[in-house]
């Protein structure tokens, strides 16, 4: 028996082999290999499909994170809002710049940022609010834009997990000052290596963050900030173009699939399945995120199995040891620190088949079993 994979790029690469190797020989033979047309083209296609004005193609959804807050101008003495349980690169970026994250907890049901909580956190000092559509399940934008509007606060979408992922309608990455995706490989839609892409409506920090990705320069050799090298290269951006045609098939795929977990797991002792999506949501399932105990015991029986599953995270942001000098304890963000001791991502993408889940809901069930002879 093969090990399944949690996520499978070989079989999505294999279908789309044909297409990608002439994209690619596209561009081998173009002689544009960075912030060349290909790189334009995406630029114009996402943004058609996410429904945003700008889209700035970047090399990293960090650096996306980072351009977003620096393109805003928030610095040293700045705080923001955000939540520990995602992944690094979210507070990361906001120390970066030079600000202070000022972690908000989640709400358990969802794992994205509680907005009942956020008034309480904002200060003097509070800039923006960042928010993360964790496992591809939109956060709950509709009131954190409502507060940010009342606290004249800025928002940065992080929507590194949730390209496609919608709220009554409206695409996550739309809602705020700027979106952030990341197109790391294992995305639902990802490239053959690094890239990203910032999305905002307003012309002046489009032209702000593209400046920022080429060294602080509008004119060649002419630079009025300090900026970074943060170009997305043809080969990806070709790539991703092609991808781009597939991306909604794919996430109908994903929910299909979560859909069958849904079934086949409603009924197992011992496991909290996802929540449904609410009133006008569209979530697209970048994870499939169940709750277990003793999550060590269940993911080695997995493993037994030949079953791969994956933690998303282990350890809260305000628990890092980068983040010690903030002054956060354990039992300061109870719903996290709980969550980041239950949760377990189990094996989605959309070519996974009915019999592969099947294969895992059975293996879980064991497991569980073990757990409770009961």
């Amino acid at each position: 028996m093969t090990t399944l994979p949690i996520v499978d790029l070989t079989t999505q690469y294999e279908i789309l082999a044909a297409e990608i190797d002439a994209a690619v020989k596209g561009v081998f033979g173009s002689g544009h290999y960075i912030m060349g047309p290909n790189v334009a083209a995406f630029e114009r296609e996402i943004a058609q499909y996410i429904g945003t004005p700008f889209a700035i193609a970047v090399n990293s959804g960090t650096d996306a994170l980072h351009l977003a807050l620096r393109s805003l101008g928030i610095g040293p003495g700045d705080e923001v809002i955000t939540t520990p349980f995602t992944f690094a690169a979210t507070s990361e970026a906001i120390g970066i710049v030079g600000a202070t994250p000022v972690f908000v907890d989640i709400d358990p049901e969802t794992y994205n940022l509680d907005p009942s909580k956020i008034e309480a956190a904002i200060t003097r000092k509070t800039r923006a609010i960042l928010p993360v559509h964790l496992y591809g399940r939109p956060a709950p934008m509709v009131p954190i834009m409502e507060i940010a509007r009342k606290a004249q606060l800025f928002v940065v979408e992080d929507c590194a997990q949730a390209i496609g992922a919608r709220v009554g309608g409206r695409q996550v990455g739309t809602f705020g000052d700027f979106g952030c995706f990341s197109f790391f490989p294992s995305k639902n839609l990802g490239c053959y290596g690094d890239g990203g892409l910032l999305t905002t409506a307003s012309e002046d920090l489009a032209e702000q963050a593209r400046m920022l990705r080429v060294h602080g320069s509008k004119i060649k050799y002419s630079h009025s900030s300090l900026g970074i090298n943060s170009r997305l290269d043809e080969v990806q951006a070709a790539i991703l173009r092609v991808k781009l045609r597939h991306l909604d098939g794919w996430n109908l795929a994903r929910r299909a699939a979560a859909s069958r977990y849904d079934v086949l797991l409603a009924e197992v002792p011992g496991v909290k399945i996802p929540t449904p999506d609410g009133d006008g949501q569209h979530s697209v399932f970048h994870q499939y995120t169940v709750r277990v105990d003793d999550r060590a015991t269940v993911q080695s029986s997995l493993a037994k199995a030949q079953i791969q599953s994956m933690v998303y995270y282990p350890i809260p942001l305000h628990l890092q040891q980068v983040h010690a000098d903030l002054g956060y304890t354990l039992g300061s963000m109870p719903h996290s620190e709980r969550a980041a001791q239950e949760v377990l991502s189990l094996p989605i993408f959309p070519e996974l088949s009915s019999a592969d889940q099947v294969r895992v809901a059975i293996a879980l069930q064991d497991a569980l079993a073990i757990l409770d002879p009961a």
